[in-house]
């Protein structure tokens, strides 16, 4: 069986014929801080100001939505992003939204999510949320799940395009290189390994302790 093309280069491929919508596809790192640190700013003002609500209150909810985002981040990769399908319009789709990611891991202006996609994104967990808990309590929550998406895109890019020299970013920077150059069925947790770790899709330390070194595929 053929291998499976993989580019190790900062460079991509056009997934669409329309200029306007190739380069909605393609994003610099730092616009994902443009838009949503201000929207952060915003859900944390309304938490303070306009529903008062206690320090305590605020930090535990923030919390909540970090820890509620690194479920989000698992799921959306592992049942989302590398959803298998059959025809050829959902194989296309699947290449757009995540395939063309694994076919060329280290194009730099594909790593982070396009507004085009995180903006209706968040609206959508927005009101979801704002269902669940409620109108007081979604803005200290929004915060935190907000903050949990800025860290996994930015720790995204850095681990495709930044030196690491502390263990534990190592640590991170070597779990999703496996899942890119050792088994891209395991090692959906792209921010942390947490939850590869608690579901069972974490590498076997036995066989695969070995860091990864992209150069070698």
């Amino acid at each position: 069986m053929a291998k499976k093309y993989v580019s190790n280069k900062d460079e991509t491929v056009r997934m669409f014929k329309s200029d306007f919508f190739e380069a909605l596809s393609k994003v610099h790192y730092t616009v994902p801080l443009i838009v949503f640190l201000p929207v952060i700013f915003f859900f944390m003002y309304r938490a303070i100001w306009v529903h008062e609500l206690r320090l305590l209150n605020i930090i535990s909810l923030i919390i909540v939505g970090v820890f509620i985002w690194s479920i989000t981040e698992y799921t959306l990769h592992r049942f989302v992003f590398h959803f298998e399908a059959k025809s050829k319009i959902g194989k296309k789709l699947h290449f757009i939204f995540h395939g063309v990611h694994h076919d060329y891991p280290h194009d730099s202006k594909r790593l982070v999510m396009p507004p085009a996609v995180s903006i209706p994104l968040a609206i959508f967990f927005y009101f979801l949320f704002k269902y669940i808990i409620g109108d007081s309590f979604i803005s200290p929550f929004f915060v935190g799940f907000l903050t949990g998406y800025l860290f996994y895109d930015l720790t995204h890019y850095a681990i495709h395009h930044f030196n690491m020299h502390s263990k534990v970013w190592l640590a991170i920077k070597n779990h999703h290189m496996k899942h890119h150059y050792q088994d891209p069925n395991k090692g959906f947790g792209v921010s942390s390994p947490l939850w590869d770790i608690i579901v069972g899709t974490n590498f076997s330390k036995i066989r695969d302790n070995k860091e990864v070194n992209p150069q070698e595929n």
